[in-house]
Order: structure tokens, then C-alpha cells, then sequence
């Protein structure tokens, strides 16, 4: 069963930074693709940003310049750095792994942008 675990959500206030982490519990080379997504309140879950598993990396417009996605390969971990948030990225954010056919989510971690 593949496990992803969301951490390092939390308040941050407006331009401020967060970073956060997923966990997966395979090699995550085994995936076509690791993302992230949020889901505001009462809203849809929307993409992010993804890597895939040659390294190629999207990201939404809302977020391009603001967000980094990451991976470190060793630890099966992909990591998604925020940059001078805004109080509209506050959501709760999924990470969500990849494979033909299939999605696998994370159990998501709220950050709230306030002051």
C-alpha cells in the first residue's frame, strides 16, 4: 500500500515562507509523477506544481515564481517551498503520486496565510 505523509503546515503570515514535505513510501522514481495540489474552502482541489520522473517540472500560474518543487531521491521525499504567500494560498495542501491508471493522495496539511 503507498503512503504519502504531508508535514510542515501551519500559520504563517503574508510573505512569509513555508516549506513542506511529503513522504512516500516507495521509490519515487517508481512514479510517473509526484504533485501537489490545495483545496481552498469551498473550492475545487487545483494543481500546483509537479516534477515528473525525469525531472521536468510545471507549476501553476498562481504560484510560478513564488513556489519551488523539489525532490531529494535518497529519501523518497518531495518538498514543495512557498515564498511570499498570500492570504488567497491558504488551503489544504495534497500531495499526490502518480502511476498510469492510478493516484495516490496524501492525507494534506492545512497552511493558513494571516496576519
Amino acid at each position: 500500500q503507498v503512503k504519502l505523509v504531508e508535514s510542515g503546515g501551519g500559520l504563517v503570515q503574508p510573505g512569509g515562507p513555508l516549506t513542506f514535505s511529503c513522504a512516500v513510501s516507495e521509490n519515487i522514481f517508481d512514479f510517473n509523477n509526484i504533485s501537489w495540489h490545495r483545496q481552498a474552502p469551498g473550492k475545487e482541489r487545483d494543481f500546483v506544481a509537479s516534477i515528473n520522473v525525469n525531472g521536468r517540472i510545471y507549476y501553476s500560474d498562481s504560484v510560478k515564481g513564488r513556489f519551488t518543487i523539489s525532490r531529494d531521491n535518497a529519501k523518497n521525499t518531495v518538498y514543495l517551498r512557498m515564498n511570499s504567500l498570500k492570504p488567497e494560498d491558504t488551503a489544504v495542501y495534497y500531495c499526490n503520486a502518480e502511476i498510469p491508471f492510478k493516484h495516490y493522495w496524501g492525507q494534506g496539511t492545512q497552511v493558513t496565510v494571516s496576519s
